[in-house]
């Protein structure tokens, strides 16, 4: 992981981005799940469960957060750490680093440039959001994780929270506060959806980045500038 950059004065300041459908062309949730069903490393029962989450979360019906993670990771966690890890490293490679939009790279090096420590925030399991950081330069991930046993498998389990909705401004003040104290503020923050606007409420300056109605409206309504990012 890069180390957070040195403040030589004054407050840290962060410029904090979504991942999915903000930098990321896509979801890499619903992207994941296709690519482990192709490769038969989920059962046909699970990834006719993990439909049925999507339509409950598209519509929305009620659901819980934690149920498509966990689908997922007790099919993947039963093939062992090792091997789990190694199908997240190929996916990042192979399917989600080429939908990495260069216009999100060029503002991720801007802000980088400008002092900023920055931050990668997002839903998504942590060691496909660490991935995505470490080839993007980006200093900091504040991401979902999964539980592991005394062993170090996999238990299927989320542990803490998932980075969604208010759970990501948690996540990134833990990590903020960790390696700053009180001492920082979000310069800029970057997101897609609507239930980014609590992390995007907290920015000196914040951005929707190709935003869906919902979180167009709301940018409008509230004087935030809208990205149309490539």
């Amino acid at each position: 992981m890069v180390t957070a950059p040195t403040q030589t004065m004054g407050p840290a300041r962060l410029a904090v981005f979504d991942y999915d459908g903000t930098i990321l062309s896509g979801q890499s949730g619903s992207l994941f799940s296709r690519y482990l069903l192709s490769n038969g490393l989920v059962t046909k029962r699970t990834a006719l469960r993990l439909f049925w989450w999507g339509v409950r979360y598209k519509l929305p019906l009620p659901f819980r957060q934690d149920e498509a993670r966990e689908l997922i990771f007790r099919d993947l966690g039963a093939h062992g750490y090792d091997y789990a890890t190694r199908v997240m490293r190929d996916f990042s490679h192979e399917v989600l680093e080429p939908r990495e939009r260069a216009a999100a790279k060029a503002e991720i090096r801007r802000r980088a440039d400008e002092g900023c420590a920055t931050v990668l925030v997002s839903a998504t399991f942590f060691e496909i959001a660490r991935l995505a950081a470490e080839r993007l330069g980006i200093d900091g991930v504040a991401a979902t994780r999964m539980e592991r046993d005394a062993d170090g498998a996999y238990t299927g389990k989320v542990e803490g929270e998932v980075v969604a909705g208010a759970g990501k401004v948690r996540a990134v003040v833990a990590w903020a506060e960790e390696r700053f104290g009180h001492d920082w503020s979000i310069a800029y923050a970057y997101g897609d959806h609507f239930t980014d606007e609590p992390l995007l409420e907290l920015a000196d300056t914040p951005y929707a980045v190709c935003p869906g109605t919902t979180l167009s409206r709301i940018a409008k309504k509230r004087g935030w500038q809208s990205l149309n990012w490539r």
